[in-house]
């Protein structure tokens, strides 16, 4: 009764209007803070449980959800350290013991750290690894709005270890999975000036009559 009685009543603009205004400047007030500037303390576990919801609002188009996510405890972020020194001595033999203590470094930044994990096996689902792809940005993207919503930083990296197979090995991937990013989140030490962002003229165009797209919308 209660449902059906919302569904009969009119559109609120001003409603709208403010749903609007509140979610235009949670995403505009989103920046990347590199996890080297993000401390503690960070989600605890019901605001994790949000970030993590999040995701699941995800598009996903025949329901596959193509993505996973590996949660790394500061307890053993020493594993991770070891498999960053050992995918920078893979790539580069003469690395010093500063680089190598740089890598190391790197895994025990921000309090929350999470690796995102996409599945690109091929299957007869017809939903190729580009709808994939789209698909675990988008729930990226739900996740680092939740963060920012609670009061947080975050930030998506990657980099060459990535691929490394110490990785992969760490992580538990299958063939068909690529370890597609890290994401950071926690308490802002400091932050950079917002960016100026691209406004729509600039990167959306309108397809005119004779089938070739025209500046504007």
């Amino acid at each position: 009764m209660f449902s059906a009685t919302l569904n009969q009543l009119p559109p609120d603009p001003l409603a709208d209007s403010e749903l609007a205004s509140t979610v235009a400047t949670l995403m505009q007030s989103r920046q990347t803070i590199l996890p080297k500037r993000l401390g503690e303390p960070g989600p605890d576990a019901r605001q994790l449980r949000m970030i993590l919801q999040a995701a699941a609002s995800a598009p996903d188009h025949g329901q596959l959800r193509p993505w996973r996510f590996v949660r790394v405890p500061l307890s053993e972020r020493g594993q991770l350290a070891d498999v960053f020194g050992a995918a920078l001595l893979e790539r580069d033999a003469a690395a010093t013991s500063e680089q190598v203590a740089q890598a190391h470094e790197k895994a025990h930044r921000a309090p929350l750290l999470l690796l995102a994990i996409v599945d690109g096996r091929h299957d007869d689902s017809g939903i190729d690894l580009a709808e994939r792809m789209v698909s675990v940005g988008c729930a990226l993207q739900n996740m680092l709005l939740m963060a920012t919503a609670l009061g947080y930083g975050s930030a998506l990296t990657s980099g060459k270890a990535l691929k490394s197979t110490g990785l992969r090995q760490l992580f538990g991937l299958n063939d068909e999975e690529q370890a597609l990013c890290f994401l950071s989140i926690g308490t802002p030490k400091s932050r950079k000036s917002a960016r100026q962002r691209p406004a729509p003229g600039d990167y959306v165009s309108t397809l005119g009559p004779s089938g070739a797209p025209v500046p504007g919308f």
